[in-house]
């Protein structure tokens, strides 16, 4: 501990990304990325944006890019904040609307950055457990509190609430913000934003890293009531101003407007997933119902830990998550290219010959 440090800072348990290693022909499926490149057209629009005018800051108000999502989704320009990334977006949601008396609402499974975000705002959190399915039971939900976040689809579990069940959650609390994080909705799960029209108190909050490729540029957003949004831009212009640059802008924007090239990515990985959820299961894995770009998986009779350790001795990660202890048995596996998803195979087939 360092003397000059703020007393909070010691007490902080940072979020643990991903690890992403430099390692010749690795087979890098830890941090569900897409196994595909952004569309040509997000390139093209980056390039042209990349002139002299970097000099100059870019629009803070990002007009262009909130007009393109607005129109998009169904929503007005004001019901749109975009950020650097949607854990940037996040953590404006955490300090405008999560902090109350009560306690926040959040799955005990659920994704990790939800706990780091708590502890370093100072927001008390009450953890409503999935039940024995790892499925989250919005019944479970009818308890004094706050507000309430869900990630859905549920990170790492890869589940997905339909949206019946997400009104059912709105109508049961009016009174408290409900954020539903959508970051792998993409992939074959219901939005809840068509319910922002009539529930007030719904934010949605997306990211473009996912299904449009674009992990490295950073680019999230949030929709919702025009009230919720104003009350996020009070925290935005409170702490970075200039969130997005000139080329995350554009390459966004062309993002959004190559619809063809995003239905065919998402097709591709629904479809690799598919591939990947046999090939484990066919070598004694169970596997969750996933509807996310990712899959959540145990074998019966092998540790998560020491599955993990030895794919990456062969050159391929995946996530393993030690905590809390009802997870530690599985693997979150990203899914990758046929290729990848093949030499992933063919590694747990070496390990699994071998006697634990």
């Amino acid at each position: 501990m360092n003397r000059f440090w703020n007393p909070l800072v010691a007490e902080l348990t940072p979020y643990a990304p991903g690890e992403q290693p430099c390692v010749a022909d690795l087979v890098k499926l830890n941090t569900n990325e897409s196994p595909l490149g952004p569309s040509p057209r997000v390139l093209e629009a980056i390039r042209a944006a990349a002139t002299d005018a970097l000099r100059l800051y870019p629009d803070y108000e990002a007009t262009a890019l909130r007009a393109t999502l607005a129109a998009y989704h169904g929503v007005r320009p004001d019901q749109v904040l975009v950020g650097n990334g949607s854990d940037e977006v996040l953590a404006f949601v955490f300090v405008a609307l999560l902090k109350h008396e009560a306690p926040l609402l959040l799955p005990d499974v659920t994704y990790s950055f939800y706990p780091a975000y708590c502890r370093l705002f100072g927001i008390r959190a009450e953890t409503v457990p999935l039940d024995a399915s790892m499925r989250v039971n919005v019944a479970d939900y009818r308890r004094p509190g706050g507000a309430i976040i869900l990630s859905n689809p549920n990170a790492p579990t890869g589940i997905a609430l339909p949206r019946a069940a997400i009104a059912r959650l709105l109508a049961d609390h009016p009174d408290q913000p409900v954020v539903i994080d959508e970051a792998y909705v993409d992939f074959g799960a219901e939005t809840a934003i068509p319910l922002i029209k009539a529930h007030p108190n719904l934010l949605v909050v997306q990211t473009m890293s996912k299904s449009r490729a674009l992990a490295g540029l950073r680019v999230g957003y949030a929709l919702g009531d025009a009230g919720l949004i104003e009350g996020l831009r009070r925290v935005k212009d409170s702490f970075n101003s200039y969130p997005l640059d000139r080329l995350a802008q554009a390459g966004a924007v062309a993002a959004i407007e190559d619809e063809a090239y995003f239905q065919a990515s998402r097709a591709m990985v629904m479809g690799n997933r598919e591939r990947l959820s046999a090939g484990l299961a066919a070598l004694g894995f169970s596997v969750l119902p996933s509807s996310a770009n990712f899959v959540f998986a145990r074998h019966e009779k092998r540790d998560g830990a020491e599955l993990a350790a030895a794919l990456r001795a062969r050159a391929v990660l995946a996530r393993h998550f030690a905590e809390p202890a009802r997870i530690a048995p599985y693997l979150r596996i990203s899914v990758g290219s046929e290729r990848e998803i093949a030499r992933l195979l063919s590694a747990l087939e070496d390990i699994l010959s071998v006697e634990a």
